[in-house]
């Protein structure tokens, strides 16, 4: 029975620690980039899939990256709110003016230029941490995200049972008339408190 090709991955998972070079260029991991190529409506074999890069305001120290179908979504979110509101004015700050187009290169690499090595205070030769955050993926200098990631993660563990499952953050199905797994779990969970 011919099961048909393989279900290609759509989010984004995993960490990796990749090399940038003296030229700004890093390989970005396969797995992300089989993501990207599905995430770029017109990406077909043969042709270099494209990315968006979010560099965001000067105290964010990472690179936010998504599919062109992302920025997409986002984008028209965007659209729906009050224009001239403070919230829509920082978010087109945010994901138009701080945000540059990127095209993965014939071997896998993307280039960063140099203000966003800068940016993520990156040193020549060092590696970049590439970390999933499921509909995109960040780049960081690895001390960098270890300092302001693992504090956050801390503070907020240090407040959970110590059998804690993460499962139980996990908001209803919208539509889901019987529950799921992770509901029962919550159910039961917040009954032990």
């Amino acid at each position: 029975m011919d099961e048909g090709p393989p279900k290609v991955a759509r989010r984004f998972r995993g960490s990796f620690h990749q090399k940038v070079d003296s030229k700004g260029r890093v390989s970005i991991p396969a797995s992300f980039r089989r993501v990207i190529e599905v995430g770029d409506p017109d990406w077909t074999d043969g042709l270099r899939p494209n990315l968006v890069i979010v560099y965001g305001l000067d105290s964010q120290k990472r690179l936010d990256c998504y599919t062109l179908n992302a920025i997409e979504d986002i984008e028209d979110r965007i659209d729906l709110m009050q224009p001239g509101s403070p919230e829509r004015e920082t978010l087109e700050l945010t994901f138009h003016g701080h945000a540059a187009d990127a095209q993965i290169d014939e071997d896998g690499r993307i280039v960063l230029p140099q203000r966003l090595r800068d940016k993520l205070e990156l040193d020549p030769n060092e590696a970049a941490f590439f970390i999933a955050k499921g509909d995109h993926f960040q780049i960081w200098k690895e001390d960098t995200f270890k300092a302001v990631k693992s504090s956050r993660t801390e503070v907020f563990l240090a407040d959970q049972a110590p059998d804690f499952d993460a499962r139980i953050h996990l908001p209803p199905r919208p539509s889901s008339a019987v529950g799921t797994e992770a509901d029962l779990l919550r159910d039961t969970l917040s009954r032990r408190r």
